[in-house]
């Protein structure tokens, strides 16, 4: 139960409550203005955005949220797509949350993930979501969880995500699906180098792409991210994280990933892991949130703003160290408290 003394959102105005009964219906237009609404850097607009999310928040949680990452070059908007595809045939609604890569120099983003899905983007029954990833580690937007739940809202049944493809930083993901998949492309490297990389104790499926190219080298690498796998220690004590192959482009394995998709689902919730899982997300996006909220907090102080510049000059030129210039700055907050 809430505390009594909990901060409340402020109410819904006329256009807010539009937005939240369009979200509802299901309508795409009120979804597209909702999430651009989410992802305004405005304080005014971040304020009716979370009053919009209170309202949605009874509607969520209904859909299963796939993260999807993966190299540059192994094929994700092909299998999405291949994978949105058949969800649909199914009967199922699919939301694609593609998070482009940003430039460190100019800050833009290309948001091409539409052009590259160009039948699933066709379909009435898809949703697709680009977003610049405008500097936020770990391989998603900003903003991506908040987008997620209003597509839960919207009635989506299934939600992927799709990290930026940059390497071995993209685990923030991991902390918002419920299932993990790393694509991997044949011929990418040993067992050993498999282990190196840091995503992989954290897949729940991994999965050797572009089968059609070399069938050799794609059952070669199969064996070796099994023996890898192996190796290393389970996230879940009740599911040891399958590998298997396909063919995105011929949409082959397809509808045996989306089975063992639906067994990782239905063995989670058997054992109660599904909601855990979700509730220890809910716990670590708060504590992210208010890590971010005290770092803006720093950064607006105004004795933090006068006297920033020059420490860092000075801790530049060895005058003074780290430490000691971030202590200084740290003990305007202690003295304002």
């Amino acid at each position: 139960m809430a505390p009594d003394d909990m901060p409340r959102t402020q109410p819904l105005d006329a256009v807010d409550q539009s937005l939240v009964d369009g979200v509802l219906a299901r309508q795409l237009r009120p979804l597209a203005k909702t999430i651009t609404l989410i992802e305004s850097q405005r304080e005014d607009h971040q304020a009716r955005a979370r009053s919009v999310l209170e309202a949605l928040l009874p509607h969520t949680g209904g859909a299963m949220r796939v993260g999807i990452s993966g190299v540059p070059g192994v094929g994700k908007s092909t299998f999405i797509e291949a994978l949105g595809l058949y969800l649909i045939e199914q009967g199922l609604r699919v939301a694609v949350l593609a998070v482009d890569p940003s430039s460190s120099i100019t800050g833009g983003s290309i948001l091409g993930d539409k052009t590259r899905m160009e039948r699933l983007s066709q379909n009435t029954a898809a949703f697709i979501r680009p977003s610049p990833s405008a500097g936020s580690l770990g391989g998603v937007a900003e903003k991506t969880r908040e987008t997620m739940l209003a597509c839960e809202a919207a009635g989506f049944d299934v939600i992927i995500i799709e990290t930026v493809g940059v390497g071995q930083s993209e685990t923030a993901v991991a902390n918002m699906s419920d299932m993990f998949c790393l694509l991997q492309l044949p011929n990418a490297g040993d067992d050993l180098q498999g282990i190196k990389k840091g995503i992989m104790e954290l897949a729940d499926l991994v999965v050797v792409n572009k089968a059609d190219i070399d069938l050799a080298a794609t059952t070669r690498a199969q064996a070796q991210l099994k023996t890898a796998l192996h190796m290393l220690r389970p996230v879940s004590p009740n599911w040891s994280p399958p590998v298997l192959t396909l063919s995105a482009l011929r949409m082959e394995g397809v509808a045996e990933f989306w089975q063992t998709v639906c067994e990782y689902r239905d063995t989670m919730k058997r054992t109660g892991e599904f909601e855990t899982k979700r509730r220890r997300q809910a716990r670590a996006w708060m504590w992210e949130l208010i890590d971010a909220g005290l770092r803006a907090h720093f950064r607006s102080h105004p004795r933090v703003r006068a006297d920033l510049p020059a420490l860092t000059e000075a801790v530049e030129e060895g005058g003074t160290t780290p430490s000691a210039a971030a202590q200084r700055l740290l003990r305007y907050l202690k003295d304002a408290v």
